[in-house]
């Protein structure tokens, strides 16, 4: 009985394992197949996000390089149009001298103002004795280099009066972006709100904008209006924030604690070349000084230059080296920031 029970064990162990033979040769290959496939979907799936990694990776890196093509482009435009106006604002014809200096006159009342100018100075001169011969120079000296050297004057003093106001008004500008106004809103504030002469320039970039030009290209004229670093500073801002992009109230705030350093360093400057200036004036102001000296204590003595044709030869070379003299120690003590 023991035996029987083992063959029949036996002989349904061996079927059983036939069995599980046949349906693992008949299904091996499916198996196979299956696994293969899942590979290859797998494969496929990782392929494609790899792909996507890869055409996001080089779509940000084109726009990278678009944004610096731009900024490349922009800037090189802006250095072509500032050296442009480099050339005539180095030289600026005497419209522009007159426009920069905030004086309203045309040409005609200027020329008509230097010509009554010398003229009187020349009657004056011609009433106190003076020699004929010296008269062309003093009509030249009046009419021609007086006015200019006024106009010059008068554009330097409102220049600085700019340079002093404009921190401020940057900083109002930042402000005003930062509470959420857009930037035309800032500038007709400044265009209200603001002291002269910065008032009035911004008035301008108004009046530009009331005509169609953009805020960007009004904005650059001001360096026109306004020949200093500082407005051109300004202009190249707004055109390549408006070009590119950016934070513009943190580019307008860095801008504005630029010039007040510049500011900080121009008076450090100015404070320790103040000896050198004293000097040179002291040295300038000497051989007047000893003229009228002796003047008062010997008349008689020092008349001689003003009466003889000598002593004007020696006062017109004394002047000249005077003016060599006072032109190279104004260089030697003139820091431009």
């Amino acid at each position: 009985m023991f035996g029987i029970d083992t063959n029949i064990l036996a002989f349904v162990a061996l079927a059983s394992l036939s069995a599980a033979a046949l349906v693992y040769a008949f299904l091996f290959d499916r198996i196979g197949n299956e696994q293969r496939a899942d590979k290859r979907v797998k494969f496929v799936q990782r392929s494609d996000s790899d792909k996507g990694l890869v055409k996001t990776v080089r779509e940000r890196g084109l726009e990278a390089n678009r944004r610096r093509k731009a900024v490349e482009g922009s800037l090189k435009e802006l250095e072509q149009k500032q050296a442009n106006r480099d050339k005539i604002i180095k030289s600026p014809p005497l419209r522009m001298q007159m426009q920069q200096a905030g004086l309203m006159w045309t040409i005609q009342q200027f020329y008509v103002g230097s010509a009554v100018v010398a003229i009187i100075a020349c009657a004056v001169y011609a009433f106190l004795g003076g020699p004929l011969y010296l008269i062309p120079g003093v009509l030249l000296a009046t009419g021609l280099g007086i006015p200019r050297w006024v106009v010059s004057f008068i554009r330097k003093r409102r220049i600085k009066q700019f340079l002093a106001e404009f921190p401020n008004s940057i900083d109002v500008i930042v402000r005003a972006i930062k509470s959420g106004l857009p930037l035309n809103d800032g500038i007709r504030l400044i265009a209200s709100e603001a002291k002269e002469p910065v008032r009035s320039e911004f008035r301008r970039i108004v009046d530009a904008q009331q005509m169609g030009i953009s805020v960007p290209e009004a904005a650059g004229k001001l360096y026109e209006n306004m020949p200093c670093s500082e407005a051109n500073f300004f202009g190249i801002v707004i055109q390549i924030q408006a070009q590119a992009g950016g934070n513009l109230s943190e580019a307008l705030g860095n801008l504005s604690r630029v010039i007040r350093d510049r500011k900080k360093m121009k008076a450090k400057v100015d404070a320790l070349s103040m000896e050198a200036k004293a000097s040179a004036a002291i040295i300038g102001a000497l051989p007047f000084i000893v003229t009228l000296l002796v003047y008062l204590s010997s008349p008689a003595y020092i008349m001689v230059l003003f009466t003889s044709s000598t002593g004007h030869m020696l006062l017109a070379g004394g002047l000249v080296w005077m003016s060599i003299g006072i032109m190279v120690m104004k260089k030697m003590i003139n820091f431009d920031m």
